[in-house]
């Protein structure tokens, strides 16, 4: 059997995850001296007092080496072959702790095989991919096969999103002091995407936070239009209201549009972006 693997970062449902045999691997969040599994974290209580901690804003980290071993050792004795996808390189060291990981199961485990993908993508675009795996797998593909299909998913998905405030992107060094104290300034917002090199790049800015949403849907807009059919995501970071707005009103400008997602994103990426978060996710066909 192929066992499939993700990140929490991907933002999979644990009951959808479950449905389609997806194991799931959480990244962390470390809060106040104590280490959060981001992929069952009690989001209200997260978000509670998050505008209050701009000074001490929460750090994430990636899985421990022995906890990742501990999953491809478990694949490896039952006989399983494991593909895994998981958030860029560019942005956290999950995947190159997995690659260690699995050569290191692999090393003590003749005839173990596995294959491990860096999605470029800090977001819900990385679920769709890993939903290709899971329907190649059902088809009956190889290994080789379900990887195949990670990597041509990857090439239709893009996810944008614009953030609510620009501190957290500057705490963390996401941005410079004097993008932030311009940006702050006269209120600009950037739309943020993961280029080839999954790292963050601004695509577009927008004066306000209304006018940053509306970039957002445009440039999600336009990708979309290359394909004949999509599929399309709206999440948020406590901004629920707002992404009921943004699906509303994409709803009617992506009229080629024949499924939705609409959810929570990571508490992973929140910490860096901040909360009030908006991100669209675009899945051509």
């Amino acid at each position: 059997m192929i066992k499939i693997l993700t990140d929490s970062v991907a933002s999979i449902p644990a009951d959808a995850a479950r449905e389609a045999g997806i194991d799931v691997i959480t990244l962390y969040v470390n809060r106040d001296g104590r280490e959060l599994a981001d992929a069952d974290m009690d989001l209200d209580a997260f978000y509670a007092d998050i505008y209050d901690m701009v000074d001490n804003i929460p750090t994430s980290s990636q899985p421990s080496q022995a906890a990742l071993e501990a999953v491809f050792e478990e694949a490896a004795q039952a006989g399983d072959e494991v593909l895994g996808v998981f958030i860029s390189t560019g942005l956290s060291g999950a995947y190159e702790g997995a690659v260690r990981a699995a050569r290191a199961v692999a090393a003590r485990n003749i005839g173990f095989s596995y294959a491990l993908v860096d999605s470029s993508s800090c977001g819900y675009d990385e679920a769709w991919p890993v939903f290709d795996a899971v329907a190649a797998r059902a088809a009956g593909e190889d290994l080789e096969g379900c990887t195949r299909a990670v990597l041509k998913g990857i090439e239709s998905t893009r996810f944008l999103f614009t953030p609510e405030t620009l501190t957290f992107l500057q705490k963390g060094g996401r941005i410079g002091n004097v993008t932030y104290a311009v940006g702050s300034m006269l209120d600009m917002r950037p739309v943020i995407t993961c280029n080839e090199q999954g790292v963050y790049v601004t695509v577009s800015k927008a004066k306000g936070r209304r006018q940053s949403l509306k970039k957002a849907m445009a440039c999600a807009e336009k990708f979309a239009s290359r394909f004949p059919r999509c599929t399309m995501a709206v999440v948020n970071g406590d901004a629920a209201k707002e992404a009921a707005a943004v699906r509303a009103e994409l709803g009617e400008r992506v009229g080629h549009a024949d499924a939705w997602y609409e959810g929570q994103i990571s508490p992973v990426l929140v910490v860096h972006t901040g909360p009030g978060l908006i991100g669209i996710g675009v899945c051509g066909a």
